[in-house]
């Protein structure tokens, strides 16, 4: 089923044209508020039926020097879903491309420690909280994140999720914009939680999708 989306709600800026394509930055937040909590940093028509087919959509938190490799990775995405590929297929393929582009950014090469090693602490921002049962909320540089270890790291992760994550860690994206991070940190320490209680990560996480939208449902009352 289509929805009928009125599209300038959540256009925000023209930033580019790809042959017939439009690229737009738009309001990540409200699209997570309104429409699909699971929309982060971009998406595409055979992604998100909401989003007409000719149309790439960017979320304006993401950090500028990530959209050429967002860009990439959508058009590969794109190209192959409009044949019938897969979204898991295709997304695959595309993350290929998207790690190759980042690898040669050299943007690695900020967090070596001496021995060539990724020093984790490096990712670190900032420690937004601590939970009651000892579990450090930390901002973290969610570039290095995707350069370094995932590409498909968005809004945040926990330890019982990530390997590169340490034990009782929880990392929140830096792209995510403040007001929005209570939500996010909400989903991740509630998946975290049920998981640690032995609930598999997909039912943990649709599990925690529900109560972040609940949560953002609530914040507009």
């Amino acid at each position: 089923m289509n929805l009928k989306v009125p599209q300038n709600e959540f256009r925000l800026k023209k930033i580019g044209q790809r042959g017939k394509i439009t690229i737009w930055l738009v309001d990540g937040a409200a699209i997570r508020r309104d429409l699909d909590s699971e929309f982060t940093n971009f998406g595409q028509h055979y992604r998100f039926n909401f989003i007409p087919e000719y149309e790439f959509w960017i979320d304006k938190e993401a950090v500028p020097d990530e959209r050429r490799f967002f860009i990439d990775h959508l058009l590969t995405e794109w190209r192959l879903m409009k044949k019938g590929v897969s979204y898991s297929e295709a997304t695959d393929i595309a993350d290929t491309k998207e790690r190759s582009e980042r690898i040669k950014s050299l943007d690695f090469r900020k967090i070596l420690d001496k021995k060539g090693r990724p020093d984790v602490a490096k990712f670190h921002l900032r420690l937004l909280e601590k939970t009651p049962d000892g579990v450090s909320v930390w901002l973290v540089d969610g570039k290095l994140v995707r350069t370094i270890f995932d590409v498909e790291f968005t809004e945040g992760g926990h330890d019982l999720i990530y390997d590169f994550v340490p034990k009782n860690e929880v990392w929140i994206d830096n792209d995510v914009e403040e007001e929005e991070r209570k939500f996010v940190i909400l989903h991740e320490t509630y998946e975290r939680e049920l998981m640690k209680k032995g609930m598999l990560y997909p039912q943990a996480h649709k599990k925690a999708s529900r109560v972040e939208w609940q949560a953002r449902q609530a914040d507009l009352l």
